[in-house]
């Protein structure tokens, strides 16, 4: 019961990519590191997914059970754009989803979460599905697409509409950015050039309380203090850096019921904390609210590695889960001083 630990396996992906680690390397690494669960991508790691062997099965239970390591949840996409002259219609997007909810049964895994822009129209006709297989189904709450978004909205009106179990969010920390991820911008800087007077001006948001989103206007319009100073090269920084943003927890209250599960974002890890997220704060938020889950380590500083330093997966995951673990110790226990 209570907050419990996990790694998104996405975190370790230049890892696997490259093959220094493979799936049973990484199930050895979770208990080396006493994690208490792990989510994957199985379109990522599993072959033919959804579309699994027996082989491919047999295998994942029988590393499962010889690990003993636990799968919480699979992260599914839908690429509503797999042909060039038109979208999936609605009864495509349902039928493929339908195959992920199978597979996720198949693999003893009981949460799917649904990419960002998966529309709501699909949640009545899969809800069947969800209660027939025992896989909950629950769309990621991310920065640049979070609560307030049109799309998503879309879904969150269909949730509550419905009003199932079966039917909730995943929130990704990304939201709750107190900094601007310093790798980031350092990367920026040093590797695109990118000017560093807009760096600076994006930190000064959070600086205020605020973060990037304060440098658009109506229409996504720059503001001048950023357009005027702007070139060509900076505008992939600009246009990413409005998606770290610096929400209240507070945004959670009105959905607290149908919030499944939560993705720890993890950047830079920096004196056992990460730089850019307060995790004892959430977690403390978390607890109070008697939160009873998972939180997963998911690592995306991977892909802002400064050329010529070795991209440290594991090391940055493990240190990542060793200060969530002392946090939620600390803060079970009372102990508010030593965090």
């Amino acid at each position: 019961m209570g907050i419990k630990t996990a790694v998104s396996l996405y975190s370790l992906q230049d890892e696997y990519m490259n093959k220094r680690m493979s799936l049973e390397d990484m199930f050895i690494y979770l208990n080396e590191n006493s994690v208490d669960g792990f989510e994957i991508i199985p379109d990522q790691m599993l072959h033919n997914a959804p579309y699994l062997s027996e082989e491919t099965l047999e295998n994942w239970h029988e590393l499962v059970k010889k690990h003993n390591v636990k799968p919480i949840c699979a992260d599914v996409f839908l690429n509503t754009n797999l042909y060039n002259n038109r979208e999936l219609t609605e009864a495509e997007c349902v039928n493929i989803l339908i195959d992920e909810i199978k597979m996720a049964h198949k693999l003893g895994i009981k949460l799917i979460r649904l990419v960002s822009a998966i529309p709501g129209f699909v949640i009545e006709p899969l809800l069947p599905y969800a209660e027939k297989y025992d896989v909950q189904l629950a769309l990621e709450i991310h920065a640049g697409m979070s609560l307030d978004s049109p799309a998503t909205q879309d879904f969150i009106k269909e949730m509550q509409r419905v009003d199932s179990p079966y039917i909730g969010l995943v929130i990704d920390a990304g939201i709750f950015c107190r900094r601007m991820p310093r790798v980031f911008n350092e990367y920026n800087k040093q590797v695109l050039g990118v000017n560093p007077k807009i760096v600076d001006q994006f930190n000064s948001y959070f600086d205020k309380g605020l973060d990037g989103r304060q440098a658009f206007g109506a229409n996504h319009q720059i503001k001048p203090e950023i357009a005027t100073i702007a070139t060509q090269k900076d505008m992939p920084y600009i246009m990413l850096a409005d998606g770290y943003e610096n929400s209240p927890y507070s945004i959670m209250e009105q959905y607290w019921k149908y919030i499944k599960h939560f993705h720890f974002k993890l950047w830079e890890m920096v004196d056992g904390e990460e730089y850019s997220i307060d995790y004892y704060g959430l977690l403390k938020y978390l607890h109070d609210k008697g939160f009873d889950g998972y939180v997963a380590t998911e690592y995306e500083g991977n892909r802002w590695t400064l050329p010529g330093n070795s991209i440290q997966e594991k090391e940055q995951v493990a240190a990542h889960q060793d200060m969530l673990r002392r946090h939620i110790n600390n803060i079970e226990s009372g102990d508010s001083q030593n965090v």
